[in-house]
């Protein structure tokens, strides 16, 4: 009982942060299920998208609640993602995908530098213009971020949502929203996938429940919090979470991992930038607050 409610918690969190940011479910609850509870990669992948197919569904269903879906682009982005996803998950039983990680951490950190700038440091222009964004743009993206999903135990979000922020043609609710609602379709062909790839008797159910208890919780609070954030605060934060999920295997594939001094020194220069970078976005947008209720009254 002390493990499936200690799994129940870790479901919460991952949930929650997922669900506000458009990231880090599968990535925190793999991490955690692999290194700290000694499951198999395959297993605790699995795990995580059986857990997934719960959560998303709740998340999904929230974020459409408070408006937070651009319906016009789900099919274009999950169908290709759940093709991508099965056949990571297939993949998964006979190959590894640690040879494309480090290439993976290197773009996504280039693009979480990217976010930050664009919604935290700029003053004096909006950071998102509303515009089409082309169909052949969102299925191949949906394909490599539903493989790389189930493949490495989570990607979805940390691909598919920096990407589609830097293109500055969404806001950011309306891009975590839509990312969370297409990864129900990747979580059922991801599921699938591993269904066709293992024995139905191996899969940890108690792990799979755990997952799905505690993300269910959690899903609708954070659909409540992508909805009132301001646009600038929401895209720093996810700008700055890139950057701290990343920065392990950036700082191993660039080389810069062999002194434990250097790698806490630029930890800590990126976490206090984050920072710096979240203030500076909340001093704005109440400047812009204030601005507008003088202009008003």
């Amino acid at each position: 009982m002390r493990n499936f409610v200690i799994l129940a918690l870790l479901g919460f969190v991952a949930q929650l942060v997922d669900g506000a940011l458009g990231m880090a479910y599968g990535a925190t609850s793999s991490t955690l299920l692999v290194g700290v509870a000694g499951i198999a990669p395959a297993l605790s992948s699995t795990a995580v998208h059986l857990g997934e197919v719960g959560t998303t569904l709740v998340s999904g269903a929230s974020h459409w609640r408070f408006g937070n879906v651009d319906w016009s682009k789900i099919a274009w982005l999950a169908i290709p993602g759940g093709i991508g996803a099965f056949l990571g998950a297939v993949a998964l039983s006979s190959i590894s995908a640690e040879a494309a990680e480090p290439l993976v951490a290197v773009f996504l950190f280039c693009l979480g530098a990217y976010v930050l700038s664009r919604f935290s440091f700029r003053r004096n222009e909006r950071p998102v213009v509303v515009r089409p964004i082309a169909k052949k743009f969102l299925s191949p993206l949906g394909i490599v971020a539903g493989f790389l999903d189930a493949a490495g135990g989570g990607g979805w979000g940390p691909i598919s949502t920096p990407t589609l922020l830097t293109s500055g043609r969404m806001e950011p609710r309306k891009v975590i929203g839509t990312v969370d609602t297409s990864e129900f379709v990747v979580a059922i062909c991801a599921s699938a996938g591993f269904f066709y790839a293992l024995s139905f008797a191996e899969v940890p159910w108690q792990v799979v429940g755990a997952l799905l208890v505690g993300g269910v919780f959690a899903a609708p609070i954070a659909a409540y919090v992508v909805r009132i954030l301001p646009t600038r605060i929401l895209g720093t934060a996810v700008g700055g979470l890139i950057l701290v999920t990343n920065m392990r295997t950036f700082l191993k594939a660039v080389g810069l991992n062999s002194d434990p001094v250097l790698t806490w020194g630029i930890y800590a220069v990126i976490v206090a930038v984050w920072v710096a970078a979240l203030v500076f976005a909340v001093m704005i947008v109440r400047q812009e607050d204030t601005a507008v209720v003088e202009e008003t009254s």
